[in-house]
Order: structure tokens, then sequence, then C-alpha cells
């Protein structure tokens, strides 16, 4: 294996469990976040040499901070093959009391950061004639559910029309796009915040009556970026537990 993958919001959580799983599956990943520290001790954990991992410092608000990851994965590895949009912003506010400034910030995450980044790696996959984008949307953003916000959930929903519209661009230079939609996951984040009742609410309320597995969502966006995945594109794959069927 040969292939290099950029992950985005890789220090922690479900961002961290997919550069893991690339990593296992032999990709060589680049672990990107505000928190470089954490990206880069998470590298180290995967591969000391620094052979097969390495943690970037990247702000996925900023179209520049992509144009030097990339730079620095040319440099390194000679390119990028797989890019996944995995950075996210939610903030819990009520509906009208969400700011424009705060609906700004979380918009700029979620969404610009998707847009500038598939800008810069889809178009040195199509020079390259080969790439995979994958995006992390949300059940949020095809529900309309505000539980985690409604501007994340807004910014979300866009995620899957930007998944189509890049799709649509680039599937003719051999650069496939998809998007993952996972609902409540089982995060150590989400056992943190969310208070042990509301918890229970929550996971009564999915028709399988547990919260899903970032793994799986892992495995599924190591399928999606596998070189024979060439027939999927402009796709958005459901992992909520049976919450929204379709």
């Amino acid at each position: 294996m040969k292939r290099v993958a950029l992950i985005t919001g890789a220090a922690r959580g479900l961002g961290e469990i997919i550069a893991r799983r690339l990593h296992a599956a032999g990709y060589r990943v680049a672990l990107g976040d505000l928190d470089a520290r954490a990206a880069g001790a998470i590298a180290d954990a995967l591969d000391p040499s620094g052979e097969t991992a390495v943690g970037l410092a990247l702000d996925v608000t900023d179209k520049s901070a992509f144009e030097a990851a990339n730079s620095a994965l040319q440099q390194r590895w000679g390119g990028t093959d797989v890019l996944v949009n995995n950075a996210g912003r939610s903030q819990v506010s009520a509906l009208m009391e969400i700011s424009p400034e705060e609906f700004d910030r979380v918009v700029a995450v979620n969404l610009r950061g998707t847009f500038v980044g598939s800008q810069v790696f889809g178009a040195h996959f199509a020079q390259r004639g080969f790439g995979r984008i994958v995006n992390i949307g949300s059940l949020a953003g095809q529900s309309g559910g505000t539980a985690t916000g409604a501007h994340y959930a807004a910014a979300k929903g866009g995620v899957g029309v930007l998944t189509k519209i890049f799709a649509r661009e680039l599937a003719a230079s051999g650069v496939t796009v998809n998007c993952v939609s996972p609902g409540p996951l089982d995060l150590p984040v989400v056992h943190e915040t969310v208070p042990a009742q509301r918890l229970d609410a929550i996971r009564r309320s999915i028709p399988v009556q547990r919260l899903g597995s970032p793994e799986y969502v892992a495995d599924i966006v190591l399928l999606l970026a596998a070189d024979h995945a060439g027939a999927v594109t402009g796709a958005n794959w459901d992992a909520n537990g049976g919450l929204l069927m379709r």
C-alpha cells in the first residue's frame, strides 16, 4: 500500500478512529488538526519513525492551510490520494438565540472547511487522475434535527449537497466524492457531555436501541476510499440505527 490519506479533525474522536483504521489498513496517514501537538502525538503512537504517519497543524476554515498541507504531503510522500473531511464543530443553542457570529463560526468549520478542502485536494487528485474524497455529514443535516445546533444541522445539510456538486465536477478525472452521515455515536465526548438520563432517552429513540459504532463508520470510510470503489460517487451513506429510513 502506497496510498496517502489526510484526515481533518484527527486529533480526537471520530477523526482519530478513522486515521487509526486507515493506518491499520496500510495507508500512510496525515492527521490534520488545530491541535497540532495532539495530532502529532497520535501519529507518533502509530509510527514513531514518521514513515507512515504524521501530524499537521490544519485550520480547515483557511484555504491556504489546505494548500500548505498539500505541498507538505507532496514533499513528504509524493502527493495525497484520499481526503477525509471530518473536522466539525457543534454548539447546542436555542434556534432563536443563535447570533449571526455564532452561526458563521459553526458553518465555517463544518461547511466552508469541506468546501475549501475539496477545492484544493480535488484539483490535486484530478491532476493525478485518481482520488477519493469522503465527507463526514450527519443525520442532523438530513432530518433537520437541532439537538446539536441548528447551524450545525444546516451546515451538514450543505455538506451533503457539496458532495454531489464535487462528485459531478470531478467524476471524469478519476475522483470520487462521497458522504457518510452518522446518527448518535458511541464516543467518549458523548458520554462526557450528555447527562446519563438524556443519553438513555436517546438510546430508546433509536430503532436498534443503541448508539452507533464509530469504528464501523471508519470501516465505511475505508471502503469508500478503496481503489476499487470507483463506481460509487455522489452517494450519502447512512449509519443512524434506523432513525432515518429511505
